[in-house]
């Protein structure tokens, strides 16, 4: 089963990073948050991917392509100029870069996959988010509700803190409380080939009518991951990420 991921938007809400790099390209311990999604899904065995590319779609074609190299130690003659990398320390990854365009929507994106994908079900998420999902149940889910889309569903911690009132007496405070029903897509989702019908063009974003009409078909079904989730869509959650994986206790770090 292929994984999609999609990384072609503009990143404008990390706009002091993505001016530069494309926000999937931005990096937490030193590598880009791509590589940290990507590893999610290799440990738990898939490790076919595409990379649905849009804006400064050449940093992610060009890390890639260099791969290899920046994973191995390089042994140089300096007289006859040849070069000897030894000592590789990649991944048994297939990695497809494939320019969905600029502008293209988030079901756009997706429609422009198509022949990448063939008539087979598949993996998708955003390229700006990490968790400690179980990609194996996630898939089991999706194959026993015998849905069209399964996403992962997550409860994020709410912004600021929470009161409860009586009258004007606080009678309860609390940091940062999780929302209560408060269940938002997370991403890591599992599709089956018959989403392509609902999406009618790059202007389609997946989230509105692709998705409705799954739901009012009964073919919509969520995954509920309780445990971490956190996007990168700001410097404030970046520079979270970042102390999470330098305290060595990363909660996606599942390889």
């Amino acid at each position: 089963m292929k994984v999609i991921i999609l990384a072609g938007g503009l990143g404008t809400r990390l706009s002091e990073e993505t001016v530069l790099r494309p926000k999937p390209m931005v990096e937490i311990g030193g590598m880009p948050i791509l590589w940290h999604i990507m590893n999610i899904y290799a440990a738990h065995g898939y490790k076919d991917f595409v990379v649905a590319a849009g804006y400064k779609s050449e940093f992610i074609k060009d890390y890639f392509a260099n791969f290899y190299l920046r994973s191995s130690d390089v042994q140089v003659n300096l007289k006859s100029g040849k070069v000897d990398l030894v000592r590789s320390k990649v991944p048994d990854w297939r990695v497809e870069i494939v320019d969905t365009g600029m502008n293209t929507q988030t079901g756009g994106r997706v429609k422009r996959l198509k022949d990448h994908i063939g008539n087979n079900p598949f993996m998708l998420t955003y390229g700006d988010g990490v968790g400690s999902v179980n990609i194996g149940d996630l898939v089991k889910t999706h194959q026993r509700n015998q849905s069209i889309v399964t996403l992962t569903a997550v409860r994020p911690p709410a912004r600021f803190g929470g009161l409860t009132f009586n009258g004007d007496q606080i009678t309860q405070f609390s940091e940062k409380p999780q929302i209560g029903e408060g269940w938002i897509n997370g991403g890591f989702m599992v599709m089956e080939p018959a989403i392509f019908d609902h999406i009618s063009g790059d202007d389609a974003l997946l989230e509105r009518t692709p998705m409705e009409a799954v739901a009012r078909l009964g073919k919509l079904f969520a995954y509920r991951h309780e445990g971490f989730w956190q996007p990168m869509d700001t410097l404030r959650e970046k520079s979270l990420l970042e102390e999470l994986w330098q305290s060595g206790k990363a909660p996606w770090k599942v390889w």
